[in-house]
């Protein structure tokens, strides 16, 4: 992922939790979980990513994580209505 994030230009931080305490304190359930959050650091957005499943999603699908942090960036504010992400279980470690 260092490779990728210098590549893409990534320019947000990127967290390899190893140890999965970040993941248990922001109460993930599946991956992938999307969190957004407003500039107070408040959380705006807990869902998916859009409407794909296991196959690649078509063209004009709503892009439910990139419409939400749109908003939130517009307004402060994410939206009313969120759909749970849904993937694989998290398979936590002893």
């Amino acid at each position: 992922m260092k490779e990728i994030s210098q590549q893409f230009d990534f320019s947000f931080p990127y967290l390899l939790d190893r140890s999965q305490e970040v993941a248990k304190q922001y109460g993930a359930v599946c991956r992938p979980d999307f969190f957004g959050y407003n500039i107070e650091l408040k959380l705006q957005y807990r869902g998916r990513l859009d409407a794909s499943r296991k196959e690649t999603a078509v063209g004009d699908v709503k892009r439910d994580l990139f419409d939400a942090m749109k908003q939130v960036g517009n307004t402060g504010k994410g939206p009313t209505e969120q759909i749970p992400s849904m993937g694989c279980s998290i398979k936590w470690i002893d």
